[in-house]
């Protein structure tokens, strides 16, 4: 009886592990994983790991309580296992964890370091097996990182390569031109739109989704380029200083765009001084031929522009390429766009200044890089479809949604609120606030609510912690706080919006950002 307690009390805590092992995975994949991501992670999110630490409680406790009679201490850690084994079971998730083959490694050893200290357990025997064998569970997330550390040489080992074979594939391209995009924000959007405006004339690969980081651009290179590709739409993603410039070595763009530079990943890069110095890394590569495309509009890019020439474009007159009379609603956007002499109205169905500039970025590229007369443009600028998440227009009836969830950041939610501004309606922001803003996280979470408070008729928050700053900035700019709600959820939120009466008129509602999985 003994034994087939001490079995199962095994089998329960190896299920605790599996489900505990595979949610801190999740964590550390979302983290991009960096060691240092996670243990800061770690500290802000300290409630997700006391499941962990009871585990090791309970061992402890049960060791102690039956001297030398073990058989309901055993039942009782079996017990305790299942039931903590319910605050890790996977949930549906934004971003479901990728079963990669290093994610494949990295469960391997830590198996191996787990069973190990587990084996030793089960030999001493008594009450050192209990306790042994609760630390071994709940050290899970630490064994993990410990994992990770064991496996560094390999992972290396396997970049390393993966970067050398795509660099091969690369160089047996000799036609292909490549292009970087870089910003920090409007990079994913000016992808899309460029490889749209470049498949009038050649054919286009671009890195899909956002695919950013340099396996994300190795994949790329090594499951897609073909040899029938006229150009490479390279997108450029980065969290600290040397990204840029590690992205550029793979690739070796002739061409670059910088979309922007602004306070996004402030947590990490530190600085807005390592952000500029890291998104001119692309500048810093081109050959001396290549062009460089710069959007001016950027307060920060026109106040610090590279050392090298660049090919401006905009809102502004002076720019190169700028676009005027823009007129928005809620079928699309109409604006004309002005290159020396020369004009040409276009006509797109995305909406939002933002768009604009965006547009008129890939319109400059593929017109002075690339050879594309404006005129033949103007058909793949119609057809232009908005990027997911990214001001995207999606008409609900009595509701009109403009979907701005991804990774939202300072300036492009001011943006996103101009636009809002636009519209004859009711104006509403539902937004859980900014992140990876660092020590500047409350400061510019209340400038969202002061902006919000002066263009939205409802301010809804989102999250009683991330609604702080915002209900603040939001009351500090004299908003009615009988038109401030903070909901739980964004399901709460919805609901609230779908209830309010907006008196026969329709509602426009901002989706501002949509918070990760890890936060």
């Amino acid at each position: 009886m003994e034994l087939s307690a001490h079995i199962l009390a095994l089998v329960c805590l190896a299920f605790f592990a599996a489900l505990s092992a595979r949610y801190f995975t999740h964590m550390f994949q979302l983290n991009s994983y960096t060691e240092k991501v996670q243990r800061s992670w770690m500290q802000r999110k300290f409630l997700r790991l006391v499941p962990c630490a009871l585990i090791a409680v309970i061992a402890i406790v049960c060791a102690f309580c039956k001297e030398r009679n073990f058989i309901y201490a055993y039942l009782w850690l079996a017990l305790g296992a299942l039931v903590l084994s319910l605050f890790y079971f996977p949930r549906k998730a934004k971003k479901p964890l990728a079963c990669t083959a290093r994610v494949k490694r990295l469960w391997v050893t830590y198996a191996l370091l787990t069973l190990l200290v587990g084996a030793l357990a089960v030999l001493l025997g008594g009450t050192g097996e209990f306790v042994l064998l609760g630390l071994v569970t709940a050290a899970t997330p630490f064994t993990l990182l410990l994992a990770n550390f064991c496996n560094a040489p390999i992972e290396k080992a396997v970049r390393n390569y993966y970067i050398r074979d795509a660099k091969k594939l690369l160089a047996s391209h000799k036609r292909l031109r490549i292009i970087g995009i870089t910003g920090s924000f409007g990079k994913t959007s000016v992808k899309y739109y460029l490889t749209a405006l470049l498949g009038v004339k050649y054919n286009v690969l671009m890195t899909p989704e956002s695919y950013n980081t340099p396996m994300g651009v190795v994949k790329t290179i090594r499951s897609s380029l073909r040899a029938t590709h006229d150009i490479f739409v390279c997108e450029m993603g980065a969290k600290y200083v040397g990204d840029i410039a590690e992205l550029c070595d793979i690739v070796h763009p002739e061409n670059g765009i910088v979309t922007s530079i602004g306070e996004q990943h402030l947590e990490s890069f530190g600085s807005v001084e390592n952000i500029i110095k890291t998104k001119y890394e692309l500048a810093d590569a081109l050959p001396e031929g290549g062009k460089l495309y710069i959007n001016i509009s950027s307060d920060t890019v026109n106040k610090h522009r590279p050392s090298r020439s660049a090919v401006t474009y905009g809102l502004f007159p002076d720019a190169d390429y700028y676009a005027t009379d823009i007129s928005v609603s809620s079928a699309g956007t109409t604006f004309t766009l002005c290159h020396g002499e020369e004009k040409q109205q276009y006509t797109t169905r995305l909406i939002g200044e933002a768009n604009v500039v965006n547009i008129v970025g890939a319109i400059a590229a593929a017109n002075d890089a690339y050879g594309i007369p404006l005129s033949e443009l103007k058909g793949a600028v119609a057809s232009l479809k908005c990027v997911p998440h990214r001001m995207e227009l999606l008409d609900r009836g009595s509701m009109i949604i403009i979907d701005d969830a991804f990774n939202s950041n300072p300036a492009g939610a001011a943006a996103a609120l101009r636009t809002v501004a636009l519209f004859d309606a009711v104006k509403i922001i539902i937004t859980p606030g900014m992140i990876e803003l660092g020590a500047k996280s409350d400061e510019l979470n209340a400038g969202l609510g002061k902006n919000a408070a002066s263009v939205c008729d409802w301010i809804v928050a989102v999250g009683e912690r991330q609604a702080k700053p915002i209900v603040k900035g939001a009351k500090d700019a004299g908003f009615d706080k009988d038109h401030i709600h903070v909901a739980k959820t964004f399901t709460e939120a919805m609901d609230f919006v779908r209830a309010i009466d907006a008196k026969g008129k329709k509602k426009v509602i901002l989706l501002e950002n949509d918070l990760p999985d890890n936060f």
